[in-house]
Parts: C-alpha cells; sequence; structure tokens
C-alpha cells in the first residue's frame, strides 16, 4: 500500500487498518470514519447538566456567583449568551449585563 494510515486518535497506535468506510484500531477497538474531524481537534464543553454547548447558545447560571474586583454578583437565573467558547478553567467567554465581559466556567451554568 503506498499511503499510510493515519495513527489511531485515541490509543496513537500504528496499527490501524481499513474495513470499508472505516478505519480500525486493533489494540484498543476504536472506529472512525476517514474523512471525520478526529475527536481531539473539537472542543467539546458540558454545562452542569451534561449538555454539550455551543457558540451562541443561551445559558442560565444555577448559583449565584461571586465577581473579582467587584462588590456585586451574578444572581442565580441570570441568562447568558455565550459568545465564545474556550481551553482552560474558565471555558465560556460571555458578556453580562451590568458587569461586562468575563469568563464562567460551564459547571455553573445549564442550557436554556
Amino acid at each position: 500500500m503506498s499511503d499510510k494510515l493515519p495513527n489511531c486518535p485515541k490509543c496513537n497506535s500504528e496499527y490501524t487498518y481499513e474495513d470499508g468506510a472505516l478505519l480500525i484500531c486493533p489494540e484498543c477497538a476504536h472506529e472512525w470514519s476517514k474523512d471525520a474531524k478526529s475527536e481531539s481537534d473539537e472542543l467539546i464543553v458540558k454545562d452542569a447538566n451534561g449538555n454539550v454547548l455551543k457558540e451562541g447558545d443561551m445559558v442560565t447560571v444555577i448559583k449565584d456567583l461571586k465577581v473579582k474586583g467587584s462588590s456585586s454578583g451574578i444572581k442565580i437565573g441570570t441568562k447568558i449568551k455565550i459568545m465564545r467558547l474556550t481551553e482552560g478553567d474558565h471555558n465560556i467567554d460571555c458578556k453580562v449585563d451590568g458587569i461586562g465581559a468575563m469568563g464562567l466556567k460551564s459547571e455553573f451554568v445549564k442550557k436554556v
């Protein structure tokens, strides 16, 4: 075979093989499509209930949050629109009315 198959995205094994339209890893039994993006390329952020969040989603704060450097905080039930999802501890970039742009942890919000 002239073209080399990619390593397994799950365990990085080099012993992958083709089975029809799928690529299969014999070491961890992971199956994936040839033309699909690698799972590690996608950023998956989940809310407190386990729902997958996307940019542009509306979320609700599930507990009162203190804001560093401000005397006020974010009250429970505040609706916020997600501007961007990022990697790291505070993985939701958003703008909160009365406070401004900030980062939130996804564990303190739920999808509306």
